[in-house]
């Protein structure tokens, strides 16, 4: 990554700025995101928070792409208030998979009122990097994952329940060699969803799981 934007990322940059059309904007954010730069976060943010979900899918790429250093700015900026810019920023820091955007992400999973959200977050809690938590800090926080997505795996909607069934097969592929039971009891719940959901996509997806576990 770049550490200083040159004469063309800034060009990039306030193409952003100076968009005045739709599709003019979601062109340039796309540039911008391809640019992958640090300086480009604080705009790619802000584009979260437009009413233009190509802009919006654009910007959070680029974020995911940029990965740590849109960490802390995403949880800074996250707003209460304007429910689509949070709503994109959580599906970023999902993408991302920092631990730093742990809580978020769990809180999201269970509570947030927009399926779309606990989706997202349900999904990215099977791809957190464990690796940059200290030994001590990665049970506890794997079990917390564990039991937010054994509850969000009883969702009423049905897309939920089956990222829930995702970040499972995560979490399980992650705690395999150090966990051998607490594998199984994630196994064993994949089966129990096979064997019980209402929704053929979310058993089918359990039985791939389970036959790739």
């Amino acid at each position: 990554m770049n550490n200083q934007p040159s004469t063309i990322d800034n060009q990039f940059i306030r193409a952003v700025e100076e968009a005045d059309s739709s599709q003019g904007l979601i062109d340039a954010v796309k540039d911008l995101a391809a640019a992958h730069i640090k300086e480009a976060i604080p705009i790619l943010i802000k584009v979260l928070g437009y009413n233009n979900p190509g802009a919006a899918v654009a910007a959070v790429d680029g974020l995911v792409e940029i990965g740590e250093p849109a960490v802390l700015p995403l949880l800074e900026t996250l707003d209460g208030y304007n429910y689509g810019a949070r709503a994109w920023a959580i599906r970023a820091l999902a993408g991302i998979g920092d631990p730093r955007g742990l809580e978020i992400l769990l809180d999201s999973a269970a509570n947030d009122f927009s399926f779309s959200v606990r989706r997202g977050a349900a999904r990215g809690l099977g791809f957190i990097h464990w690796e940059k938590l200290s030994e001590t800090e990665v049970s506890d926080a794997q079990q917390r994952v564990f039991q937010t997505l054994l509850q969000v795996s009883q969702d009423p909607e049905w897309v939920v329940r089956y990222a829930a069934v995702v970040g499972l097969e995560g979490l399980a592929k992650v705690v395999k060699a150090n966990y051998p039971k607490w594998f199984e009891d994630i196994l064993a719940l994949l089966e129990e969803i096979f064997n019980t959901d209402t929704t053929l996509a979310v058993r089918a997806r359990a039985k791939m799981g389970v036959e790739y576990l």
